[in-house]
């Protein structure tokens, strides 16, 4: 069952680490944030706590995002904390952009202390309404090539049916 969820759960960031690409290739006249939050939210048809050939990703879930970003500076130990809603788009992504802030910078380690985390809301899919995985805990810091960008990849999200179709899934 672990390995199932590690499997998931590299399979998701790499995925976002995708579909984020992608996404900034669409736009032409987006300038990159320096710090990019995002994370998947899928319906696990199965209720087996992972994507199957039957879960789908789902658009229009609300999701919290709550970060706290420790600033790096010889004068000043400030901290900035917030929480910002975002809805998932067709896709299923969920994304922040934080613009530059002096003193931040891409964490370089745990030491560091900047930390995001995300929280289900809402779905709008009336076929997937029980949250299972509600809550992120950990996330995956990917450093750009380009100097202070980084992309913190949540862990994936999930809602899950009423009740389980055993047609499809099985027992």
């Amino acid at each position: 069952m672990a390995s199932k969820l590690v499997s998931a759960f590299c399979f998701f960031s790499t995925l976002s680490l995708f579909l984020l690409q992608l996404e900034a290739a669409k736009s032409h006249s987006h300038v990159n944030p320096q710090i990019t939050v995002m994370g998947l939210v899928y319906c696990d048809i199965c209720s087996n706590n992972s994507f199957s050939t039957h879960s789908y990703f789902l658009p229009g879930v609300e999701v919290r995002i709550d970060c706290m970003f420790k600033a790096i500076s010889p004068r000043t130990a400030e901290q900035i904390s917030f929480s910002v809603n975002r809805t998932t788009n067709k896709d299923g992504i969920y994304k922040l952009e934080v613009p530059s802030v002096d003193g931040v910078e891409c964490a370089r380690d745990k030491a560091v202390g900047s930390t995001c985390r995300a929280t289900l809301l809402s779905t709008s899919s009336p076929a997937c309404t029980v949250p299972s995985f509600q809550s992120t805990s950990d996330q995956i810091l990917t450093k750009s090539k380009q100097a202070n960008t980084c992309i913190y990849s949540l862990n994936a999200l999930s809602y899950r049916p009423s009740k389980r179709d055993v047609s499809l899934c099985g027992k």
